[in-house]
């Protein structure tokens, strides 16, 4: 975690490795882009590479507005653990959940995800670039997974 006192929101919920494609890369792109300027500026290269210096740089500034509107409009300080680590924090489980509803086209469920991290107020606008940034990721290769034919009712 980002800070040695447990804070709400940085509880472990699970492993980033439980995650689909898209919600692991968005939950390590937002650790990338919240750590250090160094750190930033490898996830603004890894996605020009990918995807070019234009739409890449696009995705870039999707997630910066988006990092941007959760510190200055965010419920809470957004917990997150620290780049390397193998845990899913509950805020991070939540931002990955958004994204990866927005490139869904899930506006609906992704502006209620957002409504967790951010004032209501603000998650709407987020939706629109929460959903430049999944598409970005879903264009670097980072497919979701395979979804069943048919819906369980229950998880266990």
């Amino acid at each position: 975690m980002t800070d040695q006192e447990p804070h709400r929101g940085g509880a472990p919920v699970g492993y980033v490795s439980e995650l689909g494609p898209i919600e692991a890369a968005a939950v390590i792109y937002l650790r990338l882009w919240c750590n250090s300027a160094e750190t930033q500026a490898r996830a603004v290269h890894d996605f020009e590479a990918m995807l070019g210096p234009e739409y890449g740089g696009g995705v870039a500034a999707a997630l910066a507005q988006i990092c941007e509107a959760c510190v200055q409009h965010g419920r809470r300080p957004l917990m997150r653990h620290h780049v390397d680590c193998k845990c899913l924090g509950g805020d991070e489980a939540c931002f990955a959940n958004f994204i990866a509803a927005a490139a869904d086209g899930e506006r609906e469920d992704a502006f209620l995800f957002a409504s967790n991290i951010v004032r209501p107020d603000i998650a709407m606008c987020l939706v629109n670039s929460a959903q430049s940034f999944g598409l970005g990721l879903r264009q670097m290769g980072l497919q979701p997974r395979a979804t069943p034919q048919t819906s369980p009712k229950t998880l266990h």
